[in-house]
């Protein structure tokens, strides 16, 4: 899918619309949706100039993990995006090294910048196809989902001494974290439930151990 997409090119974070190939075609892909605390309380100029920072992040973080955002398919939103990345992706990168330079980004831009960039992180792998208007399937509502539930803002704003905070699905855990692969800790993710639109979506808050 992602050789046939049309992938953003430019310098800014929504210079092209988020398009997906017409086919009938069901691959599995990684799904990383990010979304920041508060933004709805900041000013027209205070967004603006988060929207910068956060794309600076974004990019930094992944060219740091070893991960190529050109190839990502991104739907841009005000205070976010989700973005799908190429079915063979290495899941170690997405999972391991993308989150810890993430953090280590937002540390480093919140060093200059007032107020800090806060960050909720959803993390899925699963099925999609191309649609008219963007990807199809379970795999971009699963991811969805996780993003907005009540249970990862309610982490984000539990702990204010941290930056991010990151859930995954119940599916990219088994298949990823209990592996143990490249540090994996499962100790470290806490099972939750998110209860949306009247489905139940089953997934890991991942919380360091201290």
């Amino acid at each position: 899918m992602s050789s046939a997409a049309t992938n953003f090119t430019g310098t800014g974070p929504s210079d092209t619309p988020f398009t997906v190939p017409l086919t009938d075609r069901l691959t599995y892909h990684f799904l990383i949706a990010v979304d920041i605390e508060g933004f709805s309380r900041l000013s027209a100029a205070q967004q603006k100039r988060m929207q910068l920072d956060l794309h600076a992040v974004l990019e930094t973080a992944a060219a740091a993990a070893g991960l190529d955002r050109d190839g990502w398919l991104r739907q841009v939103g005000g205070d976010g995006e989700m973005a799908i990345l190429p079915s063979e992706t290495d899941g170690l990168r997405v999972l391991v090294r993308y989150p810890r330079e993430l953090a280590a980004a937002i540390a480093e831009v919140n060093r200059k910048r007032t107020p800090p960039i806060r960050l909720r992180v959803s993390m899925h792998h699963g099925p999609l196809s191309g649609g008219l208007f963007g990807a199809v399937g379970r795999a971009p509502i699963v991811v969805a989902r996780l993003l907005d539930s009540q249970e990862l803002r309610d982490e984000l704003r539990g702990n204010p001494g941290r930056d991010m905070a990151l859930i995954v699905s119940s599916s990219l855990y088994e298949d990823l974290v209990e592996t143990e692969f490249d540090g994996l800790d499962p100790k470290e993710f806490h099972p939750v439930e998110i209860t949306a639109k009247g489905a139940v979506f089953p997934a890991y808050i991942h919380r360091e151990t201290r």
